[in-house]
C-alpha cells in the first residue's frame, strides 16, 4: 500500500474553523427555534380562566391539541438537531469532522455547508 493510500484525509484547521462558526451559528438559531415550540405547545399550561371557561368551540379545541401535538414533535425534532450539530462539534475539535463513517473520505464540503452535521458522503448515504 503506498504512503499516501494510508494517509487519511482531513480538512485544515481554517477549514474546521469555518465550520465550527457555521455550526455555533445554526445551534443558536435551532435553539431559539427550539424555544419557540415549546413556548407554543406548553402555553396551556398556565392554568388561567380560558381553561376552565365553557366554550362552544369544538373544532378550536380539536386543532389546537393537533397545534399542540406537532409543536411537541417540531421541538423534539430541533432538540435532535441540536445534538448532532454539537456532537459536530465535538468531532470538529477531535479533528474527524467531515469524514465519512462509512467510506472513510471526506464528505464534499458544499454537502457540509448544507448539512453541517453529516457524517456520511453522497456515495455512502446513496448505498443505504
Amino acid at each position: 500500500m503506498t504512503e499516501q493510500r494510508r494517509q487519511k484525509e482531513y480538512y485544515s484547521d481554517n477549514d474546521l474553523a469555518e465550520f465550527k462558526k457555521l455550526i455555533l451559528d445554526k445551534i443558536e438559531k435551532a435553539q431559539k427555534q427550539l424555544q419557540l415550540y415549546e413556548d407554543a405547545y406548553k402555553n396551556g399550561s398556565n392554568n388561567d380562566t380560558e381553561d376552565t371557561a365553557p366554550t362552544f368551540k369544538s373544532f378550536d379545541d380539536g386543532s389546537n391539541t393537533l397545534s399542540k401535538e406537532a409543536n411537541s414533535q417540531l421541538a423534539i425534532r430541533q432538540g435532535k438537531f441540536i445534538r448532532d450539530l454539537k456532537n459536530a462539534l465535538i468531532r470538529i475539535e477531535n479533528k474527524t469532522y467531515g469524514i465519512c463513517r462509512v467510506t472513510g473520505k471526506l464528505i464534499r464540503k458544499e454537502r457540509l455547508i448544507l448539512v453541517p452535521h453529516a457524517t456520511l458522503s453522497m456515495e455512502a448515504k446513496n448505498k443505504q
